[in-house]
């Protein structure tokens, strides 16, 4: 795209700001829906799905970066949502995978952290298991997700799941088993990031390729006596 056809950054950050809308609106629908096929909630879905598909799409164009969204569909394996209409707490539930892919460069984060943070007996940075307890208990999760190449890490699959529940958990409840009581029912949204999407991505533009050649092959050259 050539650069008088990429969008302003103002159109990036408006269709940004149409996302969040989308959002609250998408959530706002689902906190007031009035049964399992409640066509607020689907066409808040629909609108929340193209303001993310716009954005992603006008982010690529400007900046050449992608969202890690996927908006859920209705094959994603989850059962209709069957928590309370009007959710009075939400659990978020994250979970993401990395590699260690420069031991080395762990171990030297971790130093440099213990060095400065730490007074500890023995050497935690010394062994990789050490150094990642001292990394992960220095830095959120979200930094860590965003610095990750620094540590020495590769990311791998994640996903986020939402869930509605109709009061608070006490303090405690769940900390020994933190994943063991979720109901599928309860998950208002979730989203995932995988290499196997990129992939599948991969394939349908081969196929797309494939089918325009073969698409070339049919036609026929132009007669000359025309």
């Amino acid at each position: 795209m050539s650069d008088a056809a990429q969008p302003t950054a103002a159109e990036v950050r408006a269709a940004a700001e149409a996302v969040k809308t989308a959002l609250d609106r998408h959530l706002a629908a689902v906190e007031r829906r009035s049964g399992e096929d409640d066509p607020a909630v689907y066409e808040a879905f629909n609108q929340l799905a193209t303001a993310a598909e716009a954005y992603d799409e006008l982010l690529y164009d400007r900046y050449d970066e992608v969202t890690p969204f996927e908006i859920p569909g209705t094959d994603d394996g989850l059962p209709p949502y069957a928590g309370p209409e009007e959710p009075n707490a939400v659990s978020v539930l994250i979970r993401r995978d990395y590699a260690v892919v420069e031991p080395q460069r762990l171990l030297a984060q971790a130093e440099r952290v213990e060095a400065a943070d730490y007074d500890v007996d023995g050497e935690a940075s010394g062994t990789v298991h050490g150094a990642l307890g001292i990394l992960f208990g220095e830095f959120e999760p979200d930094e860590i997700a965003s610095r990750h190449k620094e540590f020495g890490l590769e990311e791998g699959d994640s996903t986020l799941w939402v869930t509605a529940a109709d009061e608070p958990a006490d303090p405690g409840e769940w900390l020994e088993a933190p994943f063991e009581q979720i109901d599928p029912q309860q998950v208002v949204c979730r989203f995932d990031v995988s290499a196997v999407f990129d992939d599948e991505l991969d394939v349908e533009d081969v196929e797309d390729s494939e089918d325009a050649d073969e698409d070339d092959e049919d036609l026929e050259p132009l007669d000359a006596e025309r």
